[in-house]
């Protein structure tokens, strides 16, 4: 399937202008009906029971864990289901062993789910933190790596893309500097996972996170691949114990011993559907379909009067996710005016950002319009021919 034959699966197209994938990606027909499909035809528990739906359950759930782990490569490590990015990085920084003296470092292009983990952990006096700002392009400079990167750094905690620039940061020469210092690095794939290939193995990390409801899956899932399962589980109960006594329990192999208690089953599923149409068209063309309308959108709103565009210009750089402001005019009320004008969806504010925001000046955050494979050329020129009606209007 080609992207441009995607549209039809997705029914709220026929109304509005959706470009707030960055936030929430749209979900097709095909995964609502796989969900739909568990609640009404095999509902049951996973790994409890031995009855017909419980077997169908157990089995597809298993499965939806075996997709998404060959869809980033990961078929080597341990794939545990979660609710979003953020409960996965989470279950790192309070799943690892810290010693005095370890130090952490991240990147000022980083969503506040990969910045306030590590925040606590500092001002509980476990860790030192260095923090990486980005170059006025909003590139990340690999050289600001080698500087913070020693033999006391425990982890580097990076986005592979930014959810406000859409910059594509070098993860595989930062995975080299990590291996040569011990260091272990954790990649937020968030942005990533949904738009480009991915391949957690030839990009070296330890730990890498995403969400299911960024990459046409279900609400109230994501993913922690693990290269080994070293992390201690954050939750401990149901389904996730192999054996139990009366003072001491062993965990269950695999991804089993990270899932206490009963998970979105239904969600889960769901999320596996989503691996299968985005592999029916291919990440490939993904990308590049992407990369086109991205490059249009930059070059157009680069031409707009009064309108700042931010982040890289190149398309090699970047996602389909692209920052602006217009002068005079604060991005809600810009967002506001999109929406009720032209019925374009797209999301203003700080982007859970704030101190990148600070840091690029936007001091009252900017407008982003995000892409996905469901997009064309003509929600582009919808966009463009409005914020330049709205320039005018300043």
């Amino acid at each position: 399937m080609e992207p441009a034959d995607a549209r039809e699966d997705f029914p709220i197209l026929k109304d509005i202008i959706y470009l707030d994938s960055a936030s929430t990606s749209l979900c097709p027909v095909q995964v609502v009906r796989a969900v739909d499909e568990y609640e009404l035809q095999y509902r049951a528990n996973v790994g409890r029971g031995v009855h017909r739906l419980a077997v169908v359950a157990t089995q597809k759930y298993q499965d939806a864990h075996d997709k998404v782990a060959g869809m980033i490569g990961g078929r080597q490590g341990t794939t545990v289901f979660t609710r979003n990015t953020t409960e996965a990085i989470n279950m790192v920084a309070l799943g690892m062993d810290f010693s005095p003296g370890d130090r952490i470092v991240t990147t000022l292009l980083e969503h506040h789910s990969n910045l306030l983990p590590w925040f606590r952990l500092k001002n509980q006096g476990r860790i030192g933190l260095d923090t990486i700002p980005p170059e006025k392009d909003g590139t990340l400079e690999i050289s600001r790596f080698f500087d913070a990167i020693d033999e006391n750094t425990r982890l580097v905690a990076v986005s592979q893309a930014s959810n406000v620039l859409g910059t594509v940061v070098p993860v595989k020469k930062i995975a080299g500097l990590c291996k040569k210092y011990g260091a272990r690095l954790l990649v937020d794939g968030a942005q990533s996972v949904p738009h480009m290939p991915v391949n957690v193995a030839d990009i070296g990390c330890d730990y890498f996170c995403f969400s299911g409801h960024k990459m046409l899956g279900p609400s109230g899932t994501g993913v922690l691949w693990m290269k080994e399962p070293d992390l201690s589980p954050m939750l401990v109960g149901g389904g996730m114990v192999a054996e139990i006594k009366a003072d001491h329990y062993r965990e269950q192999p695999g991804f089993l011993g990270y899932e206490a208690g009963t998970p979105a089953i239904g969600a889960g599923i769901g999320l596996g559907r989503a691996v299968d149409y985005l592999q029916s068209i291919g990440m490939a063309r993904v990308q590049a379909h992407e990369n086109s309308l991205t490059g249009r959108m930059i070059r157009g709103l680069s031409g707009i009067g009064g309108v700042d565009v931010y982040g890289p210009m190149a398309t090699d750089q970047r996602i389909g996710v692209v920052s602006f402001t217009i002068a005079g005019m604060h991005p809600h009320d810009v967002a506001h005016i999109l929406d009720e004008a032209s019925g374009i969806m797209v999301r203003s504010g700080e982007h859970c950002c704030s101190p990148l925001m600070r840091h690029l000046g936007a001091t009252e955050g900017t407008v982003r319009a995000s892409l996905h494979l469901y997009n064309n050329g003509e929600d582009v020129e919808h966009l463009l021919t409005t914020v330049e009606e709205i320039s005018r209007m300043t």
